[in-house]
């Protein structure tokens, strides 16, 4: 049978008889019974039996070659895309989209295709959704209740006259639909496949395919949920990092942040204190998932109350953020650094657990700020680094940043380092006026050709504060 995918090879649909006896017509060089006549009566019983079983067989392997492939997708677009290419060597079409459009209306809610691009994937979203067999099965139409065949659609009297001007357009003459749908998550969208000709595919390529499809929703409903679940997870984390950045005399801010998607306690905070001064806070807490996310949040809120209360010593607000982690959460440690900062004087004191030392992008020097050496929060014990003290000059930048910027190049410590320093010195003279520009520079340079956005395990935040 034609039309299985060349990469999946099926095994033969016959096999080999076995050895006649002596004296036997097959032996004699015969595949037929002879009847009592002496006329040919066609294949014996046993080689019809043999070549059924060997079909069987056939067909058992290549789905199981499809559905080990479905499996092995990580992703609701990867598993899409496998979707539609297995269908297409099941039913031999050549083409074919799959619309993603859960029932619950929770979405996501998404179209691809398979040998159409996306302005041949616009031509047909022109199209009345009554006309189209996904339209038939998502809107419940009648028609719709199952597959949808459409042998030979520019021959159909009742064709609406779009879908016949597209149809001819894109060349396809015929198309063959399923639902996607399961028993626990209810219709997830449609799949069709488009014919250059008109055809449709027999009983056996129909009940191969409606197997394979049944399966094939089941992963897709597991995605989904994955998907949706990270998708809430990273508004949650953003919902408990600052909505925006405050506005303080004689500093301008940006911050840029990146959540990966299991969802991690990367965070930032910028906050106005008492007498004019700024206090700004990068951290970083072990873990990722819901508690991560909850345990950032709860940080987040304690340092901006020692903040208020003694910001001008960044030393005790950590000291104080350290108890509280050891009193409330003993398994998990955190890393964090505070800076209080004066803006009018342009001086920064910081005091640092564990964190990444802040980096000064200016005219005249890209340098990291000399910080003392500290332990993470939860592994202070006894000790507690001093904070120091530094003054930016006019015009300078203060980068302050979470070690999943350095983790996500995937390279060792040392020479991130000297990449992300090589980031800032080599940000344009005409973008040093903006810290947003500076943040976007560094994070371009640092993670290229779509890194920063791409899933990772790492958070990334950059927090970059200018002074006037």
């Amino acid at each position: 049978m034609a039309g299985i995918d060349s990469t999946v090879p099926p095994p033969a649909h016959t096999v080999a008889p076995a050895p006649a006896a002596p004296g036997t017509p097959a032996a004699l060089g015969s595949n037929t019974v002879p009847d009592r006549t002496g006329a040919d009566a066609g294949p014996g019983p046993g080689v019809l039996l043999q070549d059924r079983l060997a079909g069987w067989v056939s067909d058992l392997t290549t789905l199981h070659e499809l559905t080990e492939r479905m499996a092995r997708t990580a992703s609701l677009d990867d598993a899409l895309q496998e979707l539609l290419r297995a269908g297409s060597a099941l039913v031999g079409a050549r083409r074919g989209l799959v619309v993603l459009e859960p029932d619950d209306g929770l979405g996501p809610t998404t179209t691809i295709g398979l040998g159409l691009g996306r302005a041949e994937l616009g031509h047909i979203e022109t199209v009345p959704r009554g006309s189209m067999a996904y339209g038939k099965i998502l809107d419940g139409l009648p028609g719709g209740e199952g597959e949808v065949v459409c042998p030979d659609l520019l021959a159909e009297d009742g064709l609406d006259p779009r879908h016949r001007e597209v149809a001819a357009r894109l060349g396809y003459a015929a198309s063959y639909a399923l639902p996607l749908a399961t028993d626990a998550a209810g219709r997830l969208g449609a799949a069709v496949w488009l014919y250059d000709e008109p055809a449709e595919p027999d009983e056996r390529r129909r009940h191969l395919v409606g197997l394979y499809t049944r399966h094939a929703a089941e992963h897709l409903a597991r995605l989904l949920d994955v998907r949706r679940a990270r998708a809430d997870l990273a508004v949650l984390a953003e919902e408990l990092l600052p909505s925006r950045l405050p506005r303080v005399a004689g500093v301008q801010l940006a911050a840029r942040h990146r959540t990966g998607p299991r969802g991690g306690g990367d965070w930032y905070d910028a906050l106005p204190l008492p007498d004019a001064a700024l206090g700004l806070a990068v951290g970083s807490v072990t873990g990722s998932g819901p508690s991560a996310v909850a345990a950032m949040g709860r940080l987040r809120a304690s340092l901006r109350a020692y903040a208020v209360m003694e910001g001008e010593d960044p030393v005790a607000v950590l000291s104080d953020l350290e108890l509280l982690l050891r009193l409330t959460e003993p398994a998990r440690s955190a890393t964090a650094l505070f800076a209080y900062c004066e803006p009018a004087l342009r001086k920064i004191t910081l005091a640092g657990a564990g964190h990444c030392p802040p980096l000064l992008v200016g005219e005249r020097r890209t340098e990291f700020a000399e910080t003392s050496v500290s332990a993470p929060l939860g592994m202070l014990a006894c000790w507690e680094a001093p904070s120091v003290e530094f003054q930016a000059e006019a015009g300078e930048t203060v980068l302050l940043y979470t070690d999943g910027l350095l983790r996500r190049t995937g390279e060792a410590t040392d020479r991130a380092f000297a990449r992300l320093h090589a980031a800032a010195a080599g940000v344009p003279r005409s973008l040093r006026g903006e810290p947003a520009a500076v943040a976007d520079h560094v994070l371009r340079t640092m993670l290229p050709d779509g890194l920063d956005a791409a899933d990772s395990e790492e958070d990334v935040v950059l927090l970059a504060a200018r002074f006037d």
